[in-house]
């Protein structure tokens, strides 16, 4: 029975919805019982962060001198041109979301995000 259910896309769906839901609750109630762990959380959270800037200054800090002699197309220009105005975006918004406190996607940033 539960093989045939799971072959339904909107039962599947539901199931994985609810299993989802269920796993939300649980965390919630920890962290009520338990506020030590929003707190470690947070330190992971903050340090993955942290640790995503590093990364990519460091990747461009690796590849960029390698870029030297290098031509490209305008085409390439363009595709980078793109990405960098992702990337000044994204940094745009990280930095007044940490001002601000308020850290929802808007839905204009979040189709430039996506290259839309």
């Amino acid at each position: 029975m539960a093989r045939k259910v799971m072959k339904d896309d909107t039962a599947r769906n539901s199931v994985n919805r609810a299993q989802f839901d269920n796993s939300e609750q649980a965390r919630d109630d920890l962290r009520e019982r338990m506020p030590a762990v929003r707190q470690i959380e947070h330190t992971i959270e903050y340090l993955d962060l942290v640790g995503s800037c590093h990364s990519y200054v460091a990747s461009l800090g690796r590849l960029v001198p390698q870029l030297r002699g290098q031509e490209f197309t305008e085409d390439e220009r363009e595709t980078v041109r793109r990405s960098v105005a992702k990337v000044r975006a994204a940094a745009d918004w990280l930095e007044a979301a940490i001002e601000a406190g308020e850290f929802t996607l808007d839905e204009q940033l979040a189709h430039l995000l996506k290259g839309e």
